[in-house]
């Protein structure tokens, strides 16, 4: 792991590849329910040391529940796709 990566990902892009892309969520789920865990895990995560009061926080998870909507817009509309 480099310096880059280890400053933004704590774990090397190989790490990444094998712990989430090439899990059984990705396999079964696919990659973009291994985004969606991610961003819940984040939500819980700024729940346990932050304050919903903070409006710094709450925006914050705020923003990683439209992330999440929009994701899963974006994986409805490919299965409705491919369902034609």
């Amino acid at each position: 792991m480099n310096e880059a990566e280890k400053r933004m990902y704590g774990m090397s892009q190989e790490d990444i590849q094998e712990q989430y892309m090439d899990s059984l969520t990705a396999k079964f789920c696919g990659l973009e329910m291994v985004v969606a865990s991610l961003l819940s895990d984040t939500q819980e995560l700024m729940g346990m040391g932050g304050n919903e009061k903070n409006p710094l926080i709450d925006q914050a998870r705020k923003n990683l529940n439209i992330a999440k909507f929009v994701l899963f817009e974006m994986m409805d509309a490919r299965r409705e796709k491919e369902a034609v």
